[in-house]
């Protein structure tokens, strides 16, 4: 068994005994390691110690579980094994910043931490074969173009750290606000072709630490989109990779990450493709029905 591998099996054992007191000591013999490397080498491939990954994921857990207003604060704290309501709000805003009857009342969407699939990072899968794992369906083949197709929106600028923190930080997501605010504009846009794809488009911003972001749905060409930005998907062939999730929070909280983390981390490299400098999340609709997405990037000829 390889190392990552050994790793892999305590996450899922973390995952399916979250409610119970987890100690290192017997995680690590479940790895087959000491205590001191199993902690070495758990915190080098999830970028965080056993300890805090245990309570992040708590956390990421509650911020479901809390939305199920049928149940009490206290049953959720207990079913994620805290002992008192007063122990899991103190530790619930600590991360988000807010309490959980705050959360409750008004419901925001966080990143959070996501539950690692490690073998993204170490398995290749060829071109259209499907790659399934833990509830991920996931396959990368390219297409041609052929004519350029144009997008109407709203941009906003994000911090770079968000990126980097995505599916291990815990906090707001900063483009939670740019989608609501398109969608409550969308209707006014003359230029949307209704029923279209939706697209959010990930670039670079001239200002350092922070990247820009394009929110937006398919568009009539040489339609007028005055008071709204606008994007283009030029002819060319472009690598897209292809997901799909239970739900719609899932596949835009967790699996868009592990998508993101394997297309750039681990297919890309390893078959010597470089793309231009964007990368575009693509959606039928950017809607709570949605459960499988594209990411398309564009290829840039050797």
């Amino acid at each position: 068994m390889h190392a990552w591998e050994q790793i892999q099996v305590t996450i899922d054992y973390i995952e399916n005994h979250i409610a119970e007191p987890l100690e290192i000591e017997e995680l690590a013999k479940m790895a087959a390691l000491s205590p001191f490397y199993y902690q070495r080498l758990f915190r080098r491939l999830v970028k965080k110690p056993p300890g805090e990954y245990i309570k992040l994921r708590r956390m990421a857990i509650a911020t479901e579980k809390l939305l199920e207003k049928d149940r009490r604060i206290l049953d959720v704290a207990l079913d994620l094994g805290f002992a008192t309501h007063e122990h899991f709000t103190r530790v619930f805003k600590k991360t988000f910043g807010l309490t959980p009857e705050e959360y409750r009342q008004n419901p925001a969407v966080f990143n959070r931490m996501t539950k690692p699939q490690l073998l993204l990072h170490y398995t290749l899968i060829d071109e259209n074969v499907p790659l399934i794992s833990d509830g991920i369906v996931l396959e990368i083949g390219r297409r041609q173009l052929q004519s350029a197709e144009s997008f109407v929106g709203l941009s906003a600028k994000a911090p770079l750290q968000f990126i980097n923190d995505l599916g291990v930080a815990s906090g707001p997501d900063p483009l939670d606000t740019l989608w609501r605010t398109f969608h409550d504009q969308k209707n006014s846009i003359p230029a949307l072709v209704r029923g279209g794809d939706e697209i959010g488009i990930t670039y670079a911003s001239d200002e350092e630490g922070f990247f820009n972001y394009f929110a937006g749905g398919r568009a009539s060409a040489g339609a007028n989109i005055d008071g709204f930005q606008s994007w283009q998907l030029t002819p060319g062939e472009y690598v897209v990779c292809t997901f799909e999730a239970e739900n719609f929070e899932h596949l835009v909280m967790d699996v868009l990450y592990k998508a993101h983390q394997y297309l750039f981390g681990t297919w890309l490299p390893r078959h010597g493709i470089t793309t231009e400098p964007f990368s575009a999340e693509r959606y039928h609709s950017h809607s709570s029905d949605t459960t499988e997405m594209e990411i398309w990037v564009k290829t840039i000829s050797s």
